[in-house]
């Protein structure tokens, strides 16, 4: 099984994009992740770096500037989206990957604060 170090560069950008309130409530993650093709056109006009900052993780061992290096993809390169973070929470946990399951656990609360999501309004 792969294993994963948390990417800070993406929990920092993620972090900003929810204080500049680029995000998606509610939203189908299955049609609006990122596919292979979207992928390719954003590194047509973005640097590694940046791509990088879409993925949660690092995948130990992968070579840098590989798809195969970034891992947990939370939102469409525009905007951070709630069901990408629990979608990153539910894969993290079901393959035992801890510090990434805490680090999408911690930025989907940051989320619910910022949006003004309360376990009332969840009910």
């Amino acid at each position: 099984m792969a294993k994963y170090a948390v990417n800070d560069a993406a929990v920092r950008r993620a972090r900003e994009l929810i204080k500049a309130r680029q995000y998606v409530l509610d939203s189908d993650w299955g049609s609006v992740q990122p596919r292979a093709d979207a992928e390719n056109t954003y590194l047509g006009s973005h640097s590694w770096d940046e791509y990088a900052e879409w993925h949660l993780a690092l995948t130990d061992g992968a070579t840098d500037e590989t798809k195969a290096r970034y891992a947990f993809v939370y939102g469409d390169f525009r905007r951070l989206h709630r069901a990408g973070l629990i979608a990153c929470v539910y894969r993290a946990s079901e393959w035992r990957h801890k510090d990434v399951e805490l680090a999408a656990h911690d930025l989907l609360q940051e989320l619910d604060a910022a949006a003004g999501i309360t376990a009332k309004s969840r009910r």
